[in-house]
């Protein structure tokens, strides 16, 4: 979806101003000093960088409004908390904000439910992060937050996961205009893997009847446990055509089945 020809909370974003960096620098300096004409006019001067950090989210579900209002607080929170002393750009120390304020949104309004306690670490690890963020204008690493909360990696890590966003099997990650790949097409079972699936479905005298790529492509897929990744990599091909072909002698397999 796209946000930069539209209205958000009622402001048209097509007349959204871009302020110059050195304007933003000068801005930032004079909001720090207390002018709050400086700290507004920093505030809808980079409307524009919320809109593109929205955008990453326009497939959660939620109202264009309410992202926008959201990662409008990150942007607020960004501008209280930059150090201008450090050389770093106000948008690469933002963006994070930002980010992070929208993902405390979707996740205060997930169905999936976790345990109070899990949920209190996960807040204060996103607090801790804030924190190093706003002392490092840079991202901390997973080590840096477990070492400031003298707490263990993988309870910091059980914590954040606990709280994610889940991820649905069908989302699209990548397409070339004509095919599309899903996130379900580079999982691989290991559980139902070639030799039970096939032996279950039966497809020997199926498989015989298919060319000879789209049977290599399903021996490497089913019988190797290769990604669609992979296997274009071994057979010269990309893998919007792994997956094509792939599907395609699937169905193939199944005509053939459903008709003997």
């Amino acid at each position: 979806m796209q946000y930069n020809k539209v209205v958000i909370c009622g402001v048209n974003t097509s007349n959204l101003k871009v302020l110059k960096n050195e304007e933003i620098d000068r801005l930032l300096r004079l909001s720090k000093n207390g002018s709050r004409r400086a700290r507004e006019e920093l505030i809808s001067g980079n409307l524009r960088l919320v809109l593109s950090v929205i955008a990453r989210f326009s497939n959660r579900g939620e109202q264009p409004d309410d992202l926008f209002q959201v990662g409008c607080i990150g942007l607020i929170k960004a501008i209280d908390n930059f150090d201008t002393s450090l050389d770093v750009r106000f948008s690469t120390y933002a963006v994070p904000m930002i980010i992070g304020e929208l993902r405390r949104f979707l996740r205060d309004n997930s169905a999936i439910r976790v345990s109070r306690s899990l949920r209190d670490t996960a807040y204060k690890t996103m607090q801790m992060r804030e924190k190093l963020i706003s002392e490092t204008q840079r991202e901390p690493d997973v080590d840096e937050i477990a070492r400031a909360m003298d707490m263990k990696r993988e309870d910091v890590v059980m914590a954040l996961d606990a709280i994610s966003e889940p991820i649905s099997l069908y989302e699209p990650i990548y397409s070339d205009g004509s095919d599309q790949l899903c996130v379900m097409d580079q999982v691989y079972d290991t559980e139902n893997n070639d030799e039970n699936w096939l032996e279950h479905i039966a497809l020997s005298q199926a498989i015989e009847r298919l060319g000879e790529r789209e049977q290599k492509i399903l021996e490497m897929r089913f019988q190797q446990g290769k990604t669609q990744t992979e296997v274009s990599s071994a057979i010269g091909i990309s893998q919007a055509q792994v997956s094509r072909l792939e599907k395609n002698a699937l169905k193939k397999i199944r005509k053939t089945i459903v008709a003997s």
